[in-house]
Formats: C-alpha cells, structure tokens, sequence
C-alpha cells in the first residue's frame, strides 16, 4: 500500500507535524455524505503555510488521509464502538471527561461532521477499522516519534509543534463550545504538561507582538500528539498551534486569500524565533 504519511528528516531541534490537512480520500472510506461538506473538516492548506519548514532543517511530518476518515490526534482507546458491526476486543475509554468528544461523533473514527451531519449510512467492519489504525494511525505517530527522538538525540533538548487550523467560529458539534468565536490563535500545551510554560508563553507573546490575538489553553488544550510526544522534564516540549482559518482563507470556498501570504511570512519568522531558543536556559 501507498504510505498515507509524509515526512522529511531535519537536523535542527524542531519538529512540526501536520495530522489534519490530507485530502487523499482512500477508497474503502465510502461515506454517505456530501464530499464539499467532509472536506470542511480538513484543516486546509495548513501544509502549505508551513512548507517552509524543510529548507530550514526542521523535519516535517504530514498525514496524507482525512482527519474524517481517521484521527490521529485521538487515542486508540477513544472509539465509538456503535459505530462497529462486530465486537471490538481491544481497551475502549470509559471515563466520561475523556469521552467528551466521542460522544460529539469526533472520536478516532468519525461518526459526523462538524455540523452533525452523519457521515456514514452503515457500521463500520472491525477489520477496516484495524486496517486505517494499521495503514494510518501506526506509521504517523512512528514517523511523529522518530523525528522527536532525532531531534532530541542530535540537540539535547527538540521542540514540536503540532499544527492546526480552526473556523472562525466554531461548529454545533466541533468543540465542547459550540458557537464560541475564537482568537487569530489558540496555543496549548495541555496546561503546561507538554511543554514548559516559559516556552509557551515565549511563542504567544511573539504572536500577540505581531498584532494577532493570541489566546492560551482555551477552548484547545491539545489532545493526543502533544500529550504521547512530549517530556517537558526531559526536555521534549510540545505545543499544539491553532490558526483561525478566517485569516488565509475563504471558509465557504476554501480558497486561500490575501492574508495567506502575510500570515505565512509571520509563521516563518515564529519558527525561525524557536530555532534560537534552547529551553533549557529559559526561566
């Protein structure tokens, strides 16, 4: 089979990944909902604001296949079960606070949209649900994994950042705040448990010097990838980066606009700032 991840090795102490801007829809997804309305979903052209990343050294990992089809940001333990014809015999999570966004259909299988929509008309196999953990889950936090573990072995300490991109306002089943209108930018770190707090702060305080409003933790925290590649206390930070779409793109049309270029320029120098930073001398 094809490899659903992309991934470039780098040689400076930044990594950042991209887990929910793919846009090849594998054949065996056959959901029963409108394309144009799934590919909302996508945290579009968020690749290419960062395809930057390369050229300065920093070792870049993309997931190829549609958040829809298959989250990675999700635990394996996070599936909704009811979306299975058959008995699923592995660990599933049972506490409620952690099922929050299962229960919104945005588990690590997604059962709808983030207006409600229902994506599929049938259950889901068990086999085809191994077989997107196998072809897709597996291999992205390996490929996430080893570049963090490069990065750390070469330098001592890495820096990851996990990038995303929000609606301007979110969706009736996106967020645990449906409705809520969010900042230029949302950067998380889990309250401080993926990445030290003084390194967090350095990247808002950047962001808010370049004009954006910047707000930290809320309502995106950062879910499975920071929290599975990251060790503040040995010095492997992760924060999740969240730009609203509004700024580089027409959300009904998904065509970039004129702000892509001024917000692509402004997440170069970010990542340019970080590569001068070592966390271990920050106070």
């Amino acid at each position: 089979m094809v490899s659903m991840v992309r991934q470039v090795p780098g040689t400076a102490p930044l990594v950042l990944d991209s887990p929910h801007s793919g846009v090849t829809y594998p054949t065996d997804f056959r959901h029963a909902c409108d394309p144009q309305v799934l590919r909302r979903a996508e945290d579009t052209h968020v690749e290419k604001l960062y395809d930057f990343a390369p050229a300065l050294g920093i070792a870049w990992v993309e997931a190829l296949f549609p958040r829809s089809y298959l989250d990675v940001n999700r635990d394996l333990t996070e599936l909704d079960i009811d979306l299975l014809d058959g008995e699923w015999t592995d660990p599933v999570e049972t506490d409620p606070a952690l099922l929050a966004k299962v229960k919104l259909g945005k588990g690590l299988v997604w059962r709808t949209t983030d207006d409600g929509v229902a994506i599929y008309d049938r259950r889901l196999s068990v086999d085809e649900v191994r077989q997107r953990i196998a072809n897709c889950w597996r291999p992205y936090h390996e490929a996430v994994a080893a570049a963090v573990g490069a990065a750390h072995a070469r330098h001592g300490y890495s820096i990851h950042l996990n990038c995303h991109s929000m609606p301007a306002v979110a969706a009736s089943h996106a967020t645990l705040y449906p409705g809520q209108a969010h900042a230029d930018f949302v950067i998380g770190d889990r309250d401080g448990t993926t990445a030290a707090p003084a390194l967090s702060r350095r990247v808002c305080e950047f962001l808010s010097a370049r004009g954006y409003d910047v707000a930290y933790n809320h309502p995106y925290k950062g879910v499975e990838i920071v929290r599975r590649h990251s060790d503040p206390a040995a010095h492997r930070h992760s924060i999740q980066v969240e730009v609203n779409r509004s700024l580089y793109m027409d959300e009904v049309t998904l065509q970039a606009h004129a702000g892509f270029e001024e917000l692509k320029a402004d997440l170069r120098a970010l990542v340019e700032m970080l590569l001068s930073v070592d966390p271990r001398r920050l106070a």
